[in-house]
């Protein structure tokens, strides 16, 4: 069963510019090289292409940062009003000047010097901008300090251009959520037909970066909130393992399963991205365990990363629509054509942690919340899981007018990290999902990685009945803790279907290489139009 028919969720600068230059020269036979772009299309472009261009003097990083604000006005804030992005930065521009007079004078911290991103509202940042994960209860609280992975985007050169709207809780607050729904940020909409939904949580990531609201974005996942939005916005999302991205300074749901990633509009952003976002953090101790495990996620992007790669098709994760299931076997038969071999396989007991797996998230919920509080808002109006509920009972009106907190209420009655009925639940996900999960059939077929439909389309946002969630391919590996990429495949209907790409724990290099050699071979991948509503003549 899949948890979401519960939950409704949806190294140091100089090192990785080390990195990036020892992947120039390890590549650079299979790597096809930026392309020129004209100025008008330069907030479509990528890292490299962006940066190529201030390299020459093209442009600034405050002239780009300048036009993704008013691009955000524009689009996001006016015309199709996306409501993707929940607050600029009111610093990005001082910002961005500072990291011009850093390169004219020579110093570069990476290749993210000076490009535009932006955090999903629950990321702290110990800046001008509010940390709330959509809530009116934290609405106005400026978090005290950034979160691990701010401060090293920020290390590396990015300029954090604003915060974007997400499910509110992170999608954790009722068993009929609508997602890309916050009382603080409203409704995001998605860029391919304005009526449909972008999905949660990471809704507003996925949102601006399919609409080019900056170049790059983080989203946040417990299970699908990266890769469900970035396959129903059209753009390429990547939860890593569990442990090679800190978590301090999100606010929670769970830690078993809670990680940030890269939301970007290609496979080669997302791995630059990477390598900024990880490094072991002295406050997550799982971080520890990414000790010798990172990787050149640079020197991965190779035009040949399927030569030769096992690739199990989980076909038990086919099935809810024929249209997705027709897109992603002629999208296989590419896989193949580039040197894939494909083993039809079934993902063993993926019915074995449904009702386990919201068990340990509710369990988590409270106290990690709590702890969160304390450490990176301690001057909050709320302390804790009761008074967000009396929060939101006082404000119902504003923050319940379409449905209730009952993941809330079920995470405060929980009886907390020691109850034996959660570590028996913690213990039967892991085994389940990983040795005799996605271990298991990886070791039985000698395969690489395992390949199905990220998920179903984009949905008719509907506030009467809730999310629409077709078949997803998210719980296998968010529960394990392990890597996930999902790539734009085609569409229907003029609404984006996404690939997905999973492996074992640390797996990521490897899933960059096949994504990329599928990107490039593919490019499927369309800028959004914008439509009120879907063109079914398409």
């Amino acid at each position: 069963m899949d948890r979401r028919d519960f939950v409704r969720i949806g190294v140091v600068a100089g090192s990785f510019a080390g990195a990036l230059a020892g992947a120039a020269g390890a590549a650079s036979a299979v790597t096809p090289k930026p392309r020129p772009r004209a100025e008008s299309d330069i907030l479509e472009a990528g890292v490299r292409e962006q940066s190529a261009a201030m390299a020459a003097g093209t442009i600034t990083s405050q002239a780009l940062v300048q036009r993704y604000l008013a691009r955000i006005a524009a689009i996001d804030k006016a015309g199709p009003r996306l409501n993707a992005v929940i607050e600029t930065n009111p610093e990005a521009v001082k910002i961005a000047q500072e990291l011009d007079r850093e390169r004219a004078g020579g110093k570069l911290r990476g290749p993210l010097h000076g490009i535009p991103v932006l955090l999903k509202d629950n990321i702290a940042t110990g800046d001008r901008m509010c940390t709330t994960a959509g809530s009116l209860a934290l609405d106005g609280v400026r978090a005290s300090r950034d979160a691990f992975v701010a401060a090293r985007l920020r290390a590396a050169g990015a300029v954090i251009i604003g915060k974007t709207n997400l499910s509110e809780w992170a999608n954790m607050r009722s068993t009929h959520s609508v997602s890309g729904w916050s009382a603080r940020g409203g409704q995001t909409r998605n860029p391919y037909a304005l009526d449909r939904n972008p999905s949660g949580s990471s809704s507003g990531s996925g949102a601006a970066i399919a609409a080019s609201l900056a170049t790059l974005a983080v989203g946040t996942e417990t299970d699908g909130s990266i890769v469900s939005p970035a396959s129903s916005c059209g753009i390429v999302g990547l939860k890593p393992t569990l442990g090679l991205v800190s978590r301090s300074g999100i606010i929670p749901i769970a830690h078993s399963q809670d990680t940030a990633g890269p939301m970007t509009r290609s496979v080669a952003d997302a791995a630059l991205m990477l390598a900024a976002m990880t490094g072991v953090d002295t406050e997550d101790g799982v971080t520890k365990e990414s000790q010798g495990k990172v990787a050149d996620y640079a020197a991965a992007l190779r035009l040949d990363g399927l030569r030769g790669k096992r690739i199990g098709v989980a076909r038990n994760f086919f099935g809810g629509s024929t249209a997705i299931d027709a897109i992603v076997d002629k999208e296989l038969a590419l896989l193949q054509a580039q040197g894939a071999v494909l083993v039809d396989v079934t993902v063993p007991n993926t019915d074995k942690y449904g009702e386990t797996e919201i068990e340990v998230l509710l369990h988590e919920f409270a106290p990690d919340l709590k702890d969160w509080l304390a450490a990176y808002a301690p001057h909050a109006p709320v302390k804790n899981m009761a008074d967000v509920i009396a929060f939101n009972e006082k404000q119902a009106a504003r923050e319940m007018p379409y449905f209730g907190q009952e993941h809330l209420i079920a995470a405060h009655a929980k009886r907390g990290l020691d109850a034996k009925v959660y570590r028996e639940a913690l213990a039967n996900n892991l085994r389940y999902a990983r040795e005799e999960g996605i271990d298991q059939v990886l070791r039985a077929h000698r395969l690489d990685a395992l390949v199905a439909p990220t998920g179903g389309v984009a949905w008719l946002t509907d506030y009467i009945n809730g999310d629409h969630y077709g078949m997803s391919f998210s719980s296998p590996a968010a529960v394990a803790g392990y890597p996930h990429i999902t790539v734009p495949a085609g569409q229907t209907r003029g609404l984006p279907v996404g690939l997905s790409f999973v492996g074992t724990a640390w797996s990521e290099a490897t899933l960059i290489g096949m994504a990329y050699a599928y990107e490039q071979a593919s490019q499927r991948r369309r800028a959004p139009g914008f439509p009120a509503t879907v063109n079914v003549q398409v």
